[in-house]
């Protein structure tokens, strides 16, 4: 959940400063000037800025003191009061500095810092082909990132080694022109990756498409193969057809997997050189529609409502708090439409994001953040009666900043731990938890080559001995913490691999409508399958001009379909995102995936087989509920955090609304 103050809040010192200085004559400063004047710093790297304060006359005026702060991009660096900024991240890091002088009102300049990524450190040229017929052209593309694996924009320098065998034009297109072996090179610089290519002395007798003629669903995805055969009616193997398709909405990768968004007849065309194929795909509508019925409802009026999670004996829920909450309520849910309150733990924290049960329902634990004391951490409960929970310990050495988020997983073989996301470093905990009532901290890791200022650990998924954690800043990081791919265990992770990707391109739209310093980040991560569902968490860095009220606001996010059929190379190749709102936390059961999806309320949607491209396109969606209503904290708006599903029964959470409990209908005239 976003923990990122507003844009608004960030700037209350800083007015509040401003107004408290007393006022007797006007100020004698005209203009401030800032230095460096072109205020760039790379990625995990500081920029030292300075100011003068100048008067009418573009004199320097002696005895100012200048505070200097940021007023957005709190996940992607930091500024000092001294005016030291710490870049984390790439980005735009909005910041302001104030010249006070005695007696006279302050001075306030706004200003953006751009945090780039750092030199080109290595390339990625895709499609990887290795074979090639004559006359065939392939347009390649090539990928750079820095050391720490931030994308770059680089013009990319191709040359061919032999330009009779394979030529390249400026913009990665090859040309095979004849047989032969050529070196392709993609070059930023000193830094360059080579792709070596083969085109083959042999002519084509035939070529098609298998299979020829296919009937599916929108969403189904189909794989094509072209089959090239030689004049002896031998497989020509290892070749990479430039793949078309049309009419129609749909995609098609290089590996000829299609999936179509809309129901009719396409046309499926592969082009080896000057050889085509085609195959006709003909797709009837996904036809996944169904009714969503309201169960039973509990509003949440005192604190906003944050984290949802179930007893393992399905009769008992526990409902965090936020906005101020000090309370984890206890909610007797063994009768769906009338859930109510059986008990309360209040602690000294001012948010209870995250809670969770260990498997077999004999304990909680559930974070703290904001502590009066600034002692947060997590308490642990003993739940002999589930519907009241008792506190037996907590802990809080090194993680007394906050803990956001936390994972319970028992290992056979290495015992029962809880995984802890600390909010002052980013890093992430490993408590072992056999004895809930004295619990010991075992590991800690954290990615590397970033400064705290720049890395946020937000959500943890353990499945199967292996932690998807969602590090905001540094996307998708798989470790091994018991599976033992890569010798690792609870007190011993180690990185297995990483899905970085550009936050500042995907999300370009964000700063156009509420400025920079947006909040964005991976925020959550779930594995299903070969897949791992990552949501990014995204909000504007200010509200509507001129709206009245929340309402008018908007949450935005991709979720990604994360490939890891190959654990060590994750690739995105699916994604969704809700027409109107944000991503945020999510289930998956069997095959359907429930969303909360903020002010787009609660979603769910199929993701039964393989998945490639736009799932929303596709028709996937199942269902939409508004969990807005009268009789929330905030009336008539949705702000839908998460759910968790049991029994055909979606738990779902909202912010502003408290418990909404859900159930999919079945589809009219089909037997469930």
């Amino acid at each position: 959940m976003l923990r990122a103050l507003t844009l608004a809040a960030l700037a209350v010192p800083l007015l509040l400063e401003a107004q408290a200085a007393p006022t007797t004559t006007p100020s004698r400063i005209a203009r401030i000037v800032i230095t460096p004047v072109q205020k760039v710093v790379t990625a995990g790297d500081t920029l030292r800025l300075k100011a003068e304060a100048r008067d009418a006359d573009d004199r320097v005026i002696p005895g100012v003191q200048f505070r200097w702060t940021q007023t957005g991009a709190r996940f992607e660096g930091s500024v000092s009061q001294d005016g030291l900024v710490t870049s984390g991240s790439t980005g735009t890091l909005p910041a302001a500095v104030v010249a006070i002088l005695p007696n006279e009102p302050p001075t306030i300049e706004r200003f953006e810092v751009r945090m780039v990524p750092g030199p080109a450190a290595r390339i990625a040229i895709l499609p990887a082909v290795q074979r090639l017929v004559p006359g065939q052209r392939i347009r390649l593309s090539a990928e750079v990132r820095s050391a720490i694996g931030d994308i770059r924009d680089d013009r990319v320098v191709w040359s061919s080694s032999n330009t009779r065998v394979a030529s390249v034009n400026e913009v990665g297109m090859v040309t095979a022109v004849g047989a032969g072996r050529a070196t392709l090179t993609a070059r930023v610089g000193t830094v360059l990756q080579a792709l070596e290519v083969q085109v083959l002395n042999a002519a084509l007798e035939s070529f098609a498409v298998e299979p020829g003629v296919t009937d599916a669903r929108t969403g189904d995805v189909i794989r094509f193969k072209a089959v090239a055969k030689d004049a002896a009616g031998r497989d020509i193997a290892g070749l990479t057809p430039v793949w078309s398709i049309s009419p129609g909405q749909g995609m098609i990768d290089a590996d000829g997997a299609f999936v179509g968004y809309d129901a009719g007849t396409y046309t499926v065309t592969a082009s080896l050189g000057n050889r085509t194929a085609e195959s006709v795909v003909t797709l009837a509508p996904r036809d996944v529609r169904r009714p969503l019925s309201v169960v039973g409802r509990l509003p949440r009026t005192r604190f906003n409502t944050e984290e949802v999670w179930l007893h393992p004996n399905g009769e008992v829920a526990y409902l965090g708090s936020g906005g101020g909450g000090d309370v984890l309520y206890t909610i007797d849910i063994s009768n769906p439409a009338a859930p109510f309150v059986t008990d309360s733990i209040i602690a000294n924290t001012r948010r209870v994001n995250d809670v969770m049960t260990t498997p077999d329902g004999k304990y909680l634990v559930f974070t703290r953040e904001g502590a009066a004391d600034r002692r947060n951490g997590v308490v642990f409960a003993s739940l002999e009666d589930p519907r009241h929970p008792k506190v037996i310990s907590e802990f809080t050495e090194g993680v007394s900043a906050g803990v956001h988020s936390t994972f319970i997983y028992k290992d056979p073989r290495y015992g029962q731990h809880v995984f802890l996301t600390n909010d002052g470093t980013g890093a992430l905990h490993v408590l072992n938890i056999d004895d809930p009532a004295k619990p010991r901290e075992v590991a800690q890791w954290k990615t590397e080559n970033r400064p705290d200022a720049g890395r946020t650990l937000h959500d943890i998924d353990v499945q199967d001995g292996l932690l998807y954690g969602s590090w905001w800043n540094d996307g998708l990081v798989i470790l091994d913490v018991g599976n033992g791919i890569k010798g690792g265990t609870p007190s011993r992770p180690v990185m297995v691999s990483q899905y970085k990707y550009d936050l500042n391109a995907l999300y370009r739209d964000v700063a156009a409508s509420g400025g920079e310093g947006f909040i964005r980040g991976t925020h959550t991560a779930w594995r299903h399958r070969n897949y791992v569902f990552i949501a990014d968490e995204v909000f504007p860095a200010s509200g509507v001009r001129g709206a009245k009220d929340a309402a008018a606001g908007r949450a935005y996010g991709r979720l990604q379909v994360i490939d890891v059929s190959d654990i060590e190379r994750p690739r995105s190749v699916a994604y969704y995102e809700p027409e109107f709102g944000g991503v945020h936390n999510v289930w998956v059961a069997g095959d359907s995936l429930y969303m909360g999806a903020y002010n787009a309320g609660f979603r769910v949607f199929e993701v039964s087989g393989e998945l490639r491209g736009d799932l929303r396109a596709q028709g996937r969606e199942i269902g939409h509920l508004n969990t807005a209503d009268m009789d929330g904290r905030a009336s008539n708006t949705a702000m839908t955090w998460g759910v968790v599903v049991r029994d055909g029964l979606a738990y779902v959470n909202d912010m502003n609304n408290g418990l909404w409990i859900v159930r999919i209908e079945p589809k009219a005239g089909v037997v469930p």
